[in-house]
């Protein structure tokens, strides 16, 4: 059979033209695949970075503190100041006891560290041994304050990760050695470096901590304190104790029970719920998002093969008459969806690892892994899985546009 250059030139247009097609259309699964994986790593590596700006911190606990009055009260007038005290744990362990931690804290700031020639201006943190079960520390070093601390009024603190640093640049165990805080010295026993992000007065990187009662006698506090960390025992919701606590520390600073602004209680719970419904929020984006993107891809695969379906109207209609059943023909249209599809979606799961991949070591510090990232082993499979039913929805209608396909209509439109 002889073809001249004009055929030629057109058969090679064509074979151009749906090579194109082709490649924009697996572009399009690809993009979808990617955008989607890459969507799910960056939504779980974005959830835990939200999650370690709480780590450590009780997700049953509450902060107490005191601000001026609002309201007149047993001949008091409003905006008169008053302080927590010692005896208020006494009176909420009593009073309260769905609360399972009362814990006072006491802070200053702008105290200078000093050790050798280094020095840090610091913030200085009373609190007492169960102060680590409202926010845990992270020990690099050492140990945290103890009740023998508390009993033999030792002189020891726990310094945080940007204060070890700078008062100890050259590393190592800070342990046993001397720091002084304005004019006392202190015995370091542990370092820090909790890396949560809710500061209770201060930052736990910038602050050393010392005993609760040696914070007062060194800075005359008395029986003062700032603020009242709690947590509730299970199945209790500080929400449903909240007017019980506040009534409780009201009266015995002659305060109206109803001033919630005076005897403020900020709930924690309200805020890692929040968080729930903000994650809940990302993980439906994501995947909305993704999977719009994959089925537009999975269109766009059922268009290519549709077109490509009628451009072989003859090849077909000539493999059926020669004897090829609508299985075979079935077979081999979904076989080259599912083929399209596959490749260009593994594509777009490898390129999206490899950006996650990148991603993950810039977020890496001191060695330490901030957030990961990459998907898991079993998140790629799934992918592959859903492309491999893209592919064969994808083909079934030009699929069954190919087995209607008479061999006389075939040959009637060659």
């Amino acid at each position: 059979m002889r073809i001249d250059l004009d055929t030629y030139h057109e058969l090679l247009e064509t074979l151009l033209r749906n090579k194109t097609r082709s490649f924009l259309t697996g572009f399009g699964v690809f993009w979808g695949v990617f955008m989607l994986v890459a969507l799910i790593g960056g939504g779980d590596g974005m959830k835990e970075m939200l999650s370690n700006n709480f780590e450590g911190f009780a997700t049953n606990a509450a902060i107490i503190w005191e601000q001026p009055t609002t309201k007149p009260y047993h001949g008091f007038r409003k905006g008169r100041l008053w302080s927590l005290t010692t005896g208020d744990i006494t009176r909420l362990q009593a009073q309260v006891p769905q609360l399972e931690v009362i814990s006072p804290l006491a802070s200053r700031w702008g105290v200078q560290a000093v050790n050798g020639d280094n020095k840090y201006n610091c913030s200085v943190k009373g609190q007492l041994p169960d102060y680590a079960k409202v926010e845990a520390p992270t020990l690099y070093y050492g140990r945290y304050i103890n009740d023998m601390d508390i009993a033999q009024q030792r002189k020891v603190c726990v310094l945080g990760k940007k204060v070890y640093k700078s008062l100890f640049p050259g590393g190592g165990d800070p342990c046993g050695q001397l720091v002084r805080l304005d004019s006392a010295y202190y015995a370091v026993v542990g370092v820090n470096y909790a890396g949560g992000n809710i500061n209770i007065n201060g930052s736990a990187d910038e602050a050393v901590v010392i005993p609760l009662s040696l914070m007062q006698r060194a800075f005359n506090m008395g029986d003062r304190i700032d603020l009242i960390a709690i947590t509730a025992r299970r199945g209790t919701a500080i929400s449903d104790i909240t007017p019980r606590i506040r009534e409780v520390v009201a009266r015995a600073h002659d305060i109206d029970p109803s001033d919630e602004k005076a005897v403020m209680v900020f709930n924690t719970e309200v805020l890692f719920g929040l968080m729930d419904n903000l994650f809940s929020g990302v993980d439906l984006l994501i995947w909305l998002v993704g999977i719009g993107t994959l089925l537009a891809g999975a269109i766009g695969v059922s268009n290519i093969m549709m077109v490509t379906v009628k451009e072989r109207t003859t090849e077909i209609g000539i493999r059926r008459a020669i004897g090829a059943t609508p299985r075979t023909i079935l077979t081999q249209i979904i076989s080259e969806s599912i083929l399209l599809t596959a490749v260009a979606g593994i594509s777009g799961i490898l390129f999206a690892v490899i950006i996650l991949q990148m991603l993950e070591l810039g977020m890496t510090e001191d060695g330490i892994l901030k957030a990961h990232f990459q998907v898991t082993f079993w998140t790629a499979i799934g992918a592959a899985a859903l492309l491999a039913a893209l592919g064969v929805l994808a083909g079934l209608a030009p699929a069954a546009r190919a087995m209607a396909i008479k061999p006389v209509d075939a040959m009637r439109e060659e």
